[in-house]
């Protein structure tokens, strides 16, 4: 029988109702047993026999294994260094902390305590990735010489969520969106010799970032990143083009979309549709191809099946810290980038 991880949660938004709830829930091998909210107890409308506490220090006791940490991004670093040293194990939403310094001084107490500590890199597990992953494994388009992902939406508003609207450094879409999307791009190529990034700010009297166009340099290949809230027609998600051919992605993963209406992650639930996957121009061994090609079947459950295999029967990590500092040091060239309007060497 499966050793059953009973887990403690540290807030209780959107991230943790959508993103960590459902699939905790629907894997029996972990026990959702106490959740810290500060002053609801809206947990219990989703979990009924949860415990809510009103202290991160009730998560830190002996009878819970695995931390979450699902709160505002300047709360990872203190939060997830209590837990470790608490002798927990910790999952972390991203950022994992707002500096790679940070994240490096997590991954080596981590390491003192021997816990696992992993960023929530979710998107690792994205549909789209996973088939841009499989077509430049597979050679199917040749060398690649661009790489670009849009991630734009139309919100003429600023962030419900006060603390996403305060400008401090962690905080604005390069640390919400940004994050996964550099993350892809060195899983997928490597760290690259150069970058460049142009960071703005385009709502009314906004303090934090929303919007990003960032361009990393490899030796034969450009990986451009952007993100906007003010993109009413939308352009391919994914435009991938090789020496050979091409792969463009219109719709992004729609794993979010079925957690947020409340489906449960059981079944056929990430299904893509035939209208929903991208389409393919290529020639192969002298064959030219164009068409759609169905989506790799993707499901953020295979992060969670990692970290219980992590903990529970020493399997390597996929997503790790020393991989977050990369990224988190990646995204402070970014700034520096802006700042200085020119292309900064890695």
């Amino acid at each position: 029988m499966n050793r059953v991880l009973n887990v403690g949660i540290a807030g209780f938004g959107m991230s943790a109702q959508v993103f960590h709830v459902p699939f905790l829930t629907v894997d029996k091998r972990f026990k959702i047993k106490k959740v810290f909210e500060r002053n609801s107890q809206k947990s219990k409308q989703k979990i009924a026999d949860v415990e809510v506490v009103h202290d991160f220090e009730s998560l830190l006791l002996d009878d819970i294994d695995l931390v979450v940490i699902s709160t505002p991004n300047l709360t990872h670093y203190p939060l997830a260094k209590q837990a470790i040293e608490a002798g927990k194990h910790v999952v972390i939403e991203k950022p994992i902390a707002v500096s790679a310094y940070e994240a490096q001084e997590l991954d080596q107490l981590a390491q003192r305590y021997g816990v696992i500590l992993s960023p929530y890199q979710n998107r690792r597990w994205d549909s789209g990735f996973l088939t841009v992953k499989n077509i430049i494994d597979n050679n199917l388009i040749g060398e690649i010489v661009d790489y670009q992902v849009n991630f734009d939406r139309y919100s003429v508003n600023k962030n419900p969520k006060v603390w996403k609207e305060t400008g401090e450094k962690g905080i604005g879409l390069v640390y919400d969106l940004g994050v996964h999307l550099v993350d892809h791009a060195v899983n997928l190529f490597g760290m690259p010799q150069a970058l460049f990034a142009d960071i703005r700010y385009q709502h009314e009297n906004a303090l934090s970032d929303d919007n990003f166009q960032i361009h990393l340099y490899y030796p034969n290949l450009k990986v451009q990143l952007s993100a906007s809230k003010y993109v009413r027609e939308k352009g391919p998600h994914i435009a991938l083009h090789g020496r050979n051919g091409s792969y463009l992605k219109y719709v992004p993963d729609i794993q979010e979309a079925q957690l947020a209406q409340g489906i449960l992650p059981v079944g056929n639930w990430n299904q893509e549709s035939e209208e929903q996957w991208g389409t393919l121009n290529t020639e192969f061994n002298g064959v030219h191809f164009r068409g759609k090609i169905e989506s790799v079947t993707a499901s953020y459950a295979s992060y969670y099946n990692n970290v219980y295999q992590a903990i529970t029967e020493n399997k390597k990590l996929i997503v790790t810290a020393q991989q977050a500092q990369k990224v988190l040091m990646l995204l402070e060239k970014c700034f520096e980038s802006a700042e200085l309007r020119k292309v900064v060497e890695i």
